[in-house]
């Protein structure tokens, strides 16, 4: 029973992806989803905690090292599971598969841009609960973009979101109560 459910989930997994990386594809989303899928990487996502942290005032400073906090520890599990799971990204797996951008070497699961994005807009929504207008749809803009654009399967990009919130969560609440 375990088998056949995990086998429906990899089906749905893989029809979803195509659809996603199919359906939405039009020149003119996908290169603005090329862009878009950035506010997930590395480089943006600790230029603009360190941003926060370096050029604003309490309680944004404050923020921005909680936003950086859960940035680290949410990659450093993200890798982790990347390294347990080993799951290969759907364009080495899918024939159908169109690639937007440079292949990736790492493991698909979890997408860690998605993680990289919840983690470091969420402890912002605590200081601001108003930003979430703004901050939540980037972060799942940077997940869809990471299916559409052919790197990852829509349960990395989920993962990835519950492992970044998740994070950022429990830091924002343990910083609470110290």
């Amino acid at each position: 029973m375990k088998h056949r459910y995990y086998l429906w989930l990899r089906e749905y997994d893989n029809r979803l992806f195509l659809w996603c990386n199919h359906s939405l594809s039009h020149p003119v989303l996908d290169r603005l989803l090329k862009g878009l899928t950035h506010l997930g990487s590395a480089a943006f996502t600790i230029l603009f905690s360190l941003s926060i942290i370096l050029f604003s005032v309490e309680p944004w400073q404050r923020t921005g090292w909680l936003s950086l906090i859960a940035l680290a520890a949410s990659h450093l599990l993200a890798v982790l599971i990347k390294k347990t799971f080993q799951r290969n990204r759907p364009y080495d797996v899918l024939q159908q598969a169109k690639l937007f951008i440079h292949p990736l070497k790492d493991y698909s699961f979890p997408s860690g841009h998605t993680t990289a994005a919840f983690s470091t807009f969420i402890p912002f929504l605590f200081a601001d609960p108003g930003l979430a207008r703004i901050l939540l749809p980037l972060a799942f803009i940077v997940g869809l973009s990471r299916i559409c654009l052919g790197v990852h399967y829509p349960s990395d990009v989920l993962a990835g979101g519950l492992v970044g919130t998740i994070t950022a969560i429990l830091v924002v609440l343990v910083a609470g109560a110290a």
